[in-house]
């Protein structure tokens, strides 16, 4: 049986106009559109650079906007549960 994992972590973000990316320790980046994560849409770009990265690099965290980022769920795609909300 094989198993597909998503084991890494990031090491930096930051942001343009329209995507947050995330560096991976692996090498890989990810570009992700600030749509899918209306808290970061709608921060200010100060608000945006106020964040941690924890859980060995698992977690983005804003503290300002209360927002949560897992690093493994991006990998695979998954949208901030308000993005689907707004969607229906």
């Amino acid at each position: 049986m094989s198993t597909l994992t998503f084991e890494t972590s990031a090491n930096k973000i930051w942001f343009d106009n329209d995507n947050m990316w995330v560096s991976l320790i692996d090498g890989r980046l990810l570009s992700i559109p600030l749509v899918y994560f209306p808290r970061l849409l709608n921060a200010t770009p100060e608000q945006r650079d106020k964040y941690e990265i924890s859980g060995g690099g698992t977690v983005l965290h804003w503290e300002e906007i209360d927002e949560d980022v897992s690093v493994p769920r991006l990998l695979l795609g998954y949208k901030d549960r308000t993005y689907y909300k707004n969607k229906i």
